[in-house]
């Protein structure tokens, strides 16, 4: 017999079938009995009818007596059931936990979102305390993070309307101030709530689309993220993107869909198929949102997007979230935090215990700049991690230790366990500088270009200061490093090209240091259509170092000329686009850069820098003589300087714009080392490497 059971049992001996305690009086009349049923089976109601008087003298014995029994009777029961629910909640806790257990494997093999099995129960489904939950992860952004909390939370409040975009949100704000890190904590959250399917979020790079004949791979791979596990879909880069194509996104959060250019069918692998004017069952005509978070990450806000996509697209924007600059406060903050994690990092692969004062917060915190942001502070994390390692790395073995970090004189030093304090940088291998000695002692080498060498210079003295800005916690301005090299030939204006790019990676103002050099041929395309990705395909090769474009007025040929004038166009935005990655030189006989610089309304703006190269004069050129001689392994003789000279002299005055540059020099020494040759065959005592001045061959 059941619990229950027994229950009834019990309780049916204190009380009759019907609820009335049994006090011991006589039963019911049988011809009562019989009346109340034969009126219910009529459907009628007997008035109740007075009960006989019972014998209180005689009952009351027998009822406290029948009382006392049941109560034990009772309590023992009672017992047996606490005792019962005891086990079964033990074991309801047990499975509780192996379900959790169970949950947080899953975590571990990315099928659910870090922190679902821990979820309280009262959370799930709810958005009451997220906010608060993020702000724990993000710090310093509480604003952003109670509007993008919101911004999530909206169409659960206002409804979600088919296949339309859940939300459109628009989230900025400057580099490095956690715009994706607060969103992927949210979503994370979110997931353990059990609020989102899932956290995983697809991007799209627009940057990628950039030239109209990309088409089918844009509407391909907008479709797979539309599609993804995730419910997310984010969107970057959009100032770089094929306009053609953001009109298309633009109707998605304006329109809920968007309409297709063809017919397309999916095929068994999930790849849109053109199909063409085939009358083929299942074909699409348009692409919709499928109920997702649309999510623009632009670089400047509503007016950017407005101006990039319209008005009706920026007034169909359901939130707009924006970062702020880390406070002071707020930098510290972050670097306490950093500084923790890298304490317990220490601790658990070093065995180090570290221990680091305000100073030390402070000087992480400082590395926080304009293009880095907050990882900055990371990196200078790491770079101490990186220098405890090699110290540990030196040692016989890992005994456990105390590594003490303070800062001193602007640097870092570290001391473990009390011992005299050193340079925590002496432990890492010294920072390649790119041969930025080598470098100058190029440029120095040159003959003459004293103002365009001053200016070279310059530019490293200017990324010095700003890097000792950005360490003082100030902020920086970056220097526009577009330039114009006009002159004429030969007077080094692809020598120092070069020699620029080498530069320019070596103090570190660019990260690859490549030159790219092209002229019209590599830019300007043979068909309609051809010109902007070829261009743009140039310009990707250049990033990270210099793009060099000799006689670059050749691509300006006159108004009529469309495809010159495309391929302008798409320097100028591209310059702008990559505005922090690329330096961009022009090369060009004075007169005619002039005149190109007028093609483009933005053009002569971008160039801020326009250098002059003169012409050599006849000293220099006999410099210029000399040297070229010592590279091939000659030397002049000392009768030959005032017959050259006097020719640079005659060179010059008869045409300035071809004689007064060092392809003069170049063709003069050639000329000569041929006639030294044949002379050396009638005289084979002479010194090989001596060039006489009979040797030289200079025009009347």
């Amino acid at each position: 017999m059941g619990y229950n059971d027994d229950w009834e049992s019990l309780m049916n001996s204190v009380f009759g079938a019907g609820g009335r305690l049994r006090t011991g009086g006589a039963p019911a009349a049988k011809g009562d009995a019989k009346a109340e049923a034969k009126g219910a089976a009529k459907g009628g109601a007997k008035p109740p009818q007075p009960a006989k008087a019972a014998r209180p003298a005689k009952a009351a014995p027998d009822l406290n007596k029948a009382l006392l029994e049941q109560q034990k009777d009772l309590d023992k029961l009672l017992r047996r059931q606490n005792e019962a629910l005891k086990a079964q909640d033990a074991s309801t806790r047990q499975a509780l936990e192996d379900s959790r257990q169970l949950l947080r494997d899953m975590e571990a093999d990315g099928l659910l979102a870090l922190g679902t099995a821990d979820t309280p129960a009262a959370q799930l489904g709810s958005f009451e305390g997220l906010a608060a939950e993020v702000k724990q992860a993000v710090l310093g952004q509480d604003a952003y993070v109670d509007a993008l909390v919101r911004a999530m939370r909206r169409p659960f409040v206002l409804g979600a309307e088919g296949p339309r975009a859940r939300n459109v949100i628009l989230l900025w704000g400057p580099a490095g101030t956690g715009r994706h890190f607060a969103l992927a904590e949210t979503a994370r959250r979110m997931a353990a709530r059990g609020l989102l399917q899932s956290d995983a979020a697809a991007v799209m790079d627009l940057a990628l689309y950039a030239d109209p004949g990309a088409e089918k791979l844009f509407l391909q791979d907008l479709y797979a993220a539309l599609h993804a596990a995730g419910e997310l879909v984010l969107f970057e880069h959009y100032e770089r993107c094929c306009p053609a194509f953001l009109k298309t996104l633009a109707d998605l959060a304006v329109k809920g869909a968007a309409p297709l250019a063809s017919r397309y069918l999916v095929n068994r692998e999930g790849i849109l198929v053109d199909a063409g004017s085939a009358l083929a069952a299942g074909a699409g005509t348009r692409i919709t949102p499928r109920g997702e978070w649309l999510i623009r990450l632009p670089r400047e806000g509503r007016a950017e997007m407005a101006g990039l996509l319209g008005a009706d697209f920026a007034a169909a924007l359901g939130d707009v979230c924006a970062t702020q600059p880390f406070s002071q406060e707020s930098l510290q903050a972050l670097a306490a935090r950093l500084l923790n994690e890298l304490a317990r990092r220490c601790a658990r692969q070093l065995q180090l215990t570290l221990a680091a004062g305000a100073g030390v917060r402070d000087y992480v915190a400082a590395r926080c700049d304009k293009q880095q942001g907050a990882a900055a502070m990371a990196a200078c994390c790491d770079e101490i991690f990186r220098a405890l390692s090699e110290y540990r790395l030196r040692q016989d073995s890992f005994r456990p230790g105390q590594a003490a970090l303070e800062l001193r004189d602007g640097a870092l030093y570290f001391a473990v366990d009390g011992g005299e304090a050193a340079p925590l940088a002496a432990l890492l291998p010294a920072a390649w500088d790119g041969g930025v000695a080598g470098v100058r002692r190029e440029l120095d080498a040159l003959v003459g270009l004293e103002e365009v060498k001053q200016y070279v210079f310059g530019l490293a003295d200017n990324v010095q200061v700003q890097k000792r800005r950005a360490a003082a916690g100030m902020k920086t301005a970056s220097l526009s490093m577009h330039m114009i090299f006009t002159g004429n030939p030969g007077t080094g204006k692809t020598t120092i090209a070069r020699l620029v790019a080498k530069y320019l990676k070596a103090i570190g103002a660019l990260r690859g240091g490549q030159l790219v050099e092209v002229s019209r041929g590599d830019l300007v395309g043979r068909y309609t259509g051809h010109t902007a990705p070829l261009t743009n395909s140039v310009i990707e090769s250049a990033l990270g170092g210099v793009l060099f474009i000799d006689e670059a007025y050749s691509l300006y040929r006159g108004e009529q000329d469309s495809f010159g004038l495309e391929a302008i166009d798409t320097l100028v935005k591209g310059m702008e686009d990559h505005r922090d990655d690329l330096v961009v030189i022009l090369a060009g006989y004075t007169r005619e850069m002039r005149q190109f610089l007028t093609a483009n309304s933005g053009l002569a703006s971008r160039f801020p820098n326009q250098i002059e190269f003169p012409d050599y004069t006849p000293a220099q050129l006999l410099d210029i003589t000399t040297a070229l001689a010592a590279a091939r392994g000659y030397r002049l003789d000392g009768g030959c300087a005032a017959p050259l000279l006097d020719y640079y002299r005659r060179r010059q005055a008869a045409d300035s714009r071809s004689a007064g540059n060092g392809r003069l020099a170049r063709n003069t020494l050639e000329k000569a080392i041929y006639n030294q040759s044949r002379r050396l065959v009638a005289e084979p005592e002479a010194p090989l490497d001596l060039i006489e001045a009979g040797d030289l061959e200079l025009e009347a």
